[in-house]
């Protein structure tokens, strides 16, 4: 079968190539650029825990050694502290590092995938698809025809994919504008990130605003100061004014000595495809959607897109297309990020239309200062991974399901597990395969080696039902999980969410679970041949 042919080289296309080539799909990332990124210093990405553990799962490489894990976060109002966040292992940290840093992690473990192939100096230019594949050409110096079983659109803001497909993309441009410096400096907190609202130094005019400082390693810091509405220049001179003005209000009057290494504007947009599937044809990253206000970050969005995809795609090339599954990926992902959007523009008006009434609300100024927080530090509506609760994945009632920590569409918490070689490891490692996940929690298995308790109780009948589910299925165990009682059975997703929750072994209601988040039954028997006698065998293990 032909590869799948992912156009654009940024981090989400080649994180959607490498979860594909772990899942033993060929593909071919269509490169326009020479294979290498040029370092901006002024161009950072922060990851929560959900996206670092992703990268890290695909590449075997430690992030932490490559950006800044926050000691803490403060707001400031004026000259107050409205709000101080420690993080702990129960609430981790976000990481932030340079965006070239991640891209380059993500290539080198890309070059070492014999099924990966990038395509350097490769810029798209048309696209033609029929029932049985898709083919795309490419202008440039090694410009040819490439055959695929399936194209994905990472290419950005402007997307080629997308405009070729017509769709349309809607939205608001410049919602926010930001100028950015990079610098080397020494502030008073150290590697604490802070948002500092209505600073004393500003103290009039819709320029106070706001400046939010992020750290990066080796003493550096990137500063983002929020513009005032329009489309002002921001000349060199304005951005060393903001520097030097704000360095020495943190300071207390005496200007820190600093080395400047990168400068920018950053602007915002919200946009949204109407459509992310068109056939074999999708879209993902920003050429699906643009967000970035409040502390969001697009590019998380992004790299959860090719997370969801990946495992779908990887599916329907080794067993043939299930529409509904490849389908689902639209309706799930599009519906957070509108979610999302939705949320933003009804906070905006709030946070930055000033004035009014709500200046006067005693302790307005204070829930204004944690609906920034929240979204700057990946929580609530504005920050924190969206949740499938209305997926088309989701099955039915069954009677036997039961309620845990975790709703069915929200991603797992990632807790121990024991695997089925006897090893402890997260749970998060084993996402990410293809393979769905069944964990059984059993208090006492953790001190108990593994071959006491693998043939005793329940496991003997719940390994039947794993190995009788119409895909194959991985099956963990785990002392504890949040809000689960004993013997309950979690059935979760390749992506991490999860299906049902299950109290005792039910194998009939497992496999009617699992055969939901499939897309349903398969419909194409001449590429997904089905063994009639599964469901047979799982509801015989029940009696």
């Amino acid at each position: 079968m032909d590869p799948v042919i992912v156009a654009g080289a940024g981090p989400v296309g080649l994180t959607l190539a490498l979860a594909l080539a772990r899942q033993e799909v060929p593909c071919v990332v269509l490169d326009e650029g020479p294979g290498k990124d040029e370092p901006r210093a002024a161009r950072t990405v922060v990851l929560r825990e959900d996206t670092v553990a992703l990268v890290e799962r695909l590449t075997g490489v430690r992030l932490a050694g490559l950006g800044c894990r926050w000691a803490g976060w403060r707001s400031m109002r004026r000259k107050q502290v409205t709000r101080e966040v420690e993080f702990d292992d129960a609430d981790p940290a976000p990481l932030h590092l340079p965006q070239h840093e991640l891209t380059g992690v993500l290539r080198t473990a890309l070059a070492r995938e014999s099924l990966a192939k990038v395509a350097v100096d490769s810029r798209l230019d048309g696209i033609e698809q029929e029932r049985s594949g898709v083919t795309a050409h490419t202008r440039g110096p090694g410009g040819t025809w490439w055959r695929g079983s399936y194209l994905v659109g990472c290419d950005g803001p402007r997307s080629t994919v997308r405009k070729l497909q017509d769709i349309r993309f809607p939205g608001r441009t410049a919602v926010e504008r930001y100028a950015v410096a990079t610098l080397r400096t020494e502030l008073p907190w150290t590697d604490e990130a802070l948002l500092h609202r209505m600073p004393p130094w500003r103290t009039s005019g819709p320029s106070a605003g706001e400046v939010v400082g992020r750290p990066l390693p080796d003493g550096v810091w990137r500063l983002d100061w929020l513009l005032p509405p329009g489309k002002d220049l921001v000349t060199p001179e304005l951005l060393v004014n903001r520097v030097r003005e704000t360095l020495t209000g943190w300071a207390e009057g005496v200007t820190p000595s600093y080395e400047l290494l990168d400068t920018g504007v950053h602007t915002v947009h919200h946009r949204l495809a109407r459509r992310w599937r068109v056939g074999r044809v999708f879209l993902a990253g920003d050429a699906a959607h643009l967000l970035g206000a409040l502390g969001t970050q697009g590019l998380e969005e992004g790299l959860r897109d090719a997370d969801n995809l990946a495992w779908k795609l990887a599916l329907a090339w080794h067993h043939g297309p299930r529409e509904a599954l490849l389908d689902s990926y639209q309706e799930e992902r599009r519906s957070v990020i509108a979610a999302r959007l939705r949320a933003a523009d009804q906070v905006l008006p709030l946070l930055r239309g000033g004035g009014g009434l709500r200046s006067y609300v005693p302790g307005s100024s204070r829930g204004h200062d944690a609906l920034l927080a929240d979204g700057h530090l990946g929580r609530g509506a504005l920050g924190a991974p969206g949740a499938y609760a209305d997926s088309p994945l989701t099955p039915g009632p069954l009677a036997g399901e039961t309620a845990v920590g975790t709703p069915p569409g929200s991603p797992v918490s990632d807790v121990r597990v024991t695997a089925e070689d006897g090893t402890f490891v997260r749970l998060r490692d084993r996402l990410g395969r293809g393979s769905l996940l069944v964990v059984l929690i059993a208090p006492g298995t953790g001190v108990w080696d593994r071959k006491h308790w693998v043939t005793a109780g329940i496991m003997p009948r719940l390994a039947a039902a794993v190995t009788a589910l119409p895909h194959r299925a991985e099956l963990l165990v785990a002392e504890a999980y949040p809000g689960a009682a004993a013997h309950t059975v979690l059935l979760v997703r390749p992506d991490g969410h999860l299906v049902s929750a299950f109290s005792g072994v039910r194998p009939a209601d497992l496999y009617a679970a699992a055969e939901a988040a499939l897309g349903g039954a398969a419909t194409d028997t001449t590429d997904t041949p089905r063994d009639e006698d599964a469901e047979a065998r799982a509801a015989a293990g029940s009696r």
